[in-house]
């Protein structure tokens, strides 16, 4: 059974950084479109970032609040997808997952907190 874990959320200051890494344990990323979601308190999950497969291309979209401060990548050899953020914002606090595009219900996982204070 496929499971997708993600790791490395935490407290960092308005202005810092996080790289998020979510693996897989089985052989998913290379046929699907992967995406990077989040939901804050009181709000629904929303969707931060997306890839595509190799085979278009790896084309990337974000959501228009994270453009041009995070970066989504993947590596398939490693079944690890990647969200690096910068320049965080107390607005980006929010429980981050990873799941295909458009999401497998079953396939989501406990999220990383992120939480940006200061």
């Amino acid at each position: 059974q496929v499971q997708l874990v993600e790791s490395g959320g935490g407290l960092v200051q308005p202005g810092g950084s996080l790289r998020l890494s979510c693996a897989a344990s089985g052989s998913i990323f290379s046929n699907y479109d992967m995406g990077w979601y989040r939901q804050a308190p009181g709000k629904q999950r929303e969707l931060v970032a997306t890839i595509t497969i190799d085979r278009i291309g790896r084309i990337i979209n974000y959501a228009d609040s994270v453009k041009g401060r995070f970066t989504i990548s993947r590596d398939n050899e490693r079944n690890t997808v990647y969200l690096q953020m910068n320049s965080l914002k107390p607005e980006d606090t929010a429980v981050y997952y990873c799941n295909t595009h458009p999401a497998i219900a079953t396939l989501w996982g406990q999220g990383t907190q992120v939480t940006v204070s200061s």
